[in-house]
């Protein structure tokens, strides 16, 4: 899609916050071109929120966006929705802290956006081109960006527990790929650090009907799998999201080793602080 595009019309569902653990109902509604994506908090007076990677305040379960005091958090799953729709202005109006959860996956929001139905702007839509390898690292963590004429993700993750070891997953991203083979994986989770989380005001809406759950001898609802490998493909789903903060898509393929949402943001800020690393281009055809 060579222009920019925002929703036909609006969308209302209503679900439990991953973290939180209460309500939220949230309305995606068409935007006007040029605005991006937005969050309005409903409840905090109509703050709003830019979805921008320089706004990410908060990187541990989740990547957090904040501005002037007003946060909203796990954006990620919504945002690879947004990524993989070809979406380009989106408002999101929540009465709470996320957006909800669903099914722990990006294909209930595809769903959601795919039934509001997508209108042009008749607007030229923008790519963000890299035009030099750019990457960082963190212990036995990395990610990079190097220049590729099209958008493509490569990611390994290599866990102690059995049920999920190493594993690798390629994928050149377009939207019928982002639909059929990353959006339908679930986020993960390990039952030992509940208690933790649960300390902390996190997780409190996780449940064996979202979340892929581990313990020590294995998945304990193996029955929501949905792909051999749904951990790593999970990983790159969140790095979508993450990488669509960038504002345009990115020309570009990204490669991680482990890398988590604070790494993805770190990538992003390492690029756009080298202004010979990128330039801003016409979306190829």
């Amino acid at each position: 899609m060579n222009s920019r595009h925002t929703l036909a019309g609006p969308v209302t569902v209503s679900g439990i916050a991953l973290h939180a653990g209460v309500v939220v109902t949230m309305t995606l509604a068409p935007a006007p071109a040029g605005q991006g994506v937005a969050f309005v908090r409903g409840d905090l007076n109509g703050a709003k929120i830019p979805a921008r990677y320089d706004l990410v305040s908060e990187t541990r379960l989740g990547t957090v966006l904040e501005k002037d005091g007003a946060k909203v958090g796990v954006v990620e799953h919504l945002m690879a929705a947004v990524a993989g729709a070809g979406l380009d202005d989106l408002t999101v109006t929540l009465d709470g802290p996320e957006p909800p959860i669903l099914d722990g996956d990006a294909l209930s929001y595809l769903l959601l956006i795919q039934k509001a139905g997508l209108k042009s702007q008749n607007v030229p839509r923008q790519a963000i081109e890299v035009l030099k390898p750019v990457s960082v690292t963190l212990k036995e963590a990395s990610a990079s960006l190097t220049p590729a004429p099209t958008s493509s993700y490569d990611f390994e993750i290599d866990f102690s527990t059995a049920a999920i070891g190493r594993q690798t997953f390629a994928l050149d991203f377009s939207p019928a790929n982002f639909a059929e083979r990353i959006a339908p994986a679930r986020t993960f989770g390990f039952l030992r650090e509940l208690e933790g989380l649960h300390a902390m005001n996190l997780a409190r809406g996780a449940s064996l009907e979202n979340t892929l759950a581990l313990d020590e001898t294995g998945l304990v609802n193996p029955g929501l799998l949905r792909f051999p490998d749904e951990f790593v493909r999970h990983k790159i789903l969140d790095a979508i999201g993450d990488m669509a903060l960038a504002g345009a898509p990115l020309l570009a393929r990204f490669q991680g080793s482990r890398s988590g949402h604070g790494l993805n943001n770190a990538l992003l800020r390492a690029l756009f602080a080298d202004p010979k690393a990128f330039r801003r281009v016409a979306m190829p055809g």
